[in-house]
């Protein structure tokens, strides 16, 4: 993966697949440029010893392939950068994932377009309660799935002029508070 926006979706599509259906998405930049991306969701989880070797390439819940990278490359790409990965889980509960990144570093890979993957979450997942906080040492933004639904609602969230405008709100917003 290229960059932390698919990251993300990667692992979202996994809370997704794990049917949850109130996923939250939080990423704090702080004064040292340390960006710490949490998502956690409601999931049926994993067992303990599952989450042990879920960082295994060969251990993964897909039956169409037989290797899962994901998780192995986000531990990768953030130890690169002196940050880390950790992940709780409880079965019937949830999933906790947390990675920090030096943003500074020299091995960081970029952000991506992050309102581009946020609008495709909202858009192919209208069922899911989404809550998308970013913060940095400037500022606050928060976008709940259920107000974009109701600004929306007229529209149709699925809309390709409607996802665009989606994007966009995403990104300028992120733009104002030193996102990007």
């Amino acid at each position: 993966m290229n960059d932390l926006s698919m990251h993300i979706l990667d692992i979202v599509r996994n809370s997704v697949e794990a049917n949850a259906n109130d996923i939250f998405v939080s990423m704090n930049l702080d004064a040292e440029n340390f960006l710490t991306i949490k998502i956690e969701d409601n999931g049926r989880g994993m067992s303990p010893e599952f989450v042990k070797n879920v960082i295994n390439p060969f251990v993964t819940t897909r039956t169409t392939r037989k290797v899962g990278m994901g998780l192995p490359l986000l531990k990768m790409s953030s130890e690169m950068t002196g940050g880390t990965l950790n992940i709780e889980s409880e079965q019937g509960k949830g999933t906790v994932i947390t990675v920090s990144f030096n943003m500074l570093h020299i091995d960081c890979i970029p952000l991506g377009n992050l309102g581009s993957v946020f609008s495709q979450l909202l858009g192919g997942n209208p069922n899911i309660n989404f809550l998308f906080n970013f913060v940095t040492i400037h500022d606050e933004f928060t976008l709940k799935s259920d107000e974009v639904w109701e600004m929306m609602s007229e529209c149709g969230i699925t809309q390709l002029k409607t996802m665009i405008l989606i994007k966009d709100l995403i990104n300028e917003n992120l733009k104002e508070i030193g996102i990007k």
